[in-house]
């Protein structure tokens, strides 16, 4: 597989402007193992395996337990994930597959006891940025496999 195009160099101002919200969603305050399984559950869907790559180095790199990685294409049936883990799963998969029934209430009510309202708007962000990620990797090619992460040094 060959990349199609450079999508950082062919137009920097929107890299740059990507960097920025996911620079936001990084330390807008939900849990960082939470945004991990955000980014990961989203890049399945959406079939990114560069993404897919990046996003499961980090979270091995951050500590998260194997299992649960392994496992979070069928959270639903895996016991190791929080309700409130559940809840945003829940929330990723309605908001990344938006054509097919538009996030339906259904969805929001049982999401919403789980995070506050700038929560769940914080959570609906992550969603948008790794889709947005997603979609600029599948149409530039991006040659997956290349991410080092460096595991987080312990306290």
């Amino acid at each position: 597989m060959q990349s199609r195009m450079n999508y950082e160099s062919v137009a920097p101002e929107a890299y740059q402007a990507m960097l920025g919200l996911s620079s936001y969603v990084k330390r807008c305050g939900l849990e960082k193992t939470l945004i991990s399984l955000v980014f990961l559950r989203a890049s399945q869907i959406n079939g990114c395996a560069y993404c897919i790559d990046l996003h499961w180095k980090e979270a091995r790199a951050a500590d998260e337990d194997e299992r649960r990685l392994y496992m979070l294409s069928a959270w639903r049936e895996a016991p190791c994930y929080s309700e409130r883990e559940r809840a945003a799963l829940e929330w990723v998969e309605a908001v990344t597959l938006v054509a097919a029934e538009h996030v339906p209430d259904r969805v929001y009510d049982a999401v919403r006891p789980h995070f506050s309202e700038r929560e769940l708007m914080d959570l609906t962000w992550a969603v948008v940025t790794i889709n947005a990620w997603n979609r600029v990797v599948l149409a530039t090619r991006a040659v997956p496999g290349s991410h080092r992460s460096e595991r987080r040094e312990q306290a």
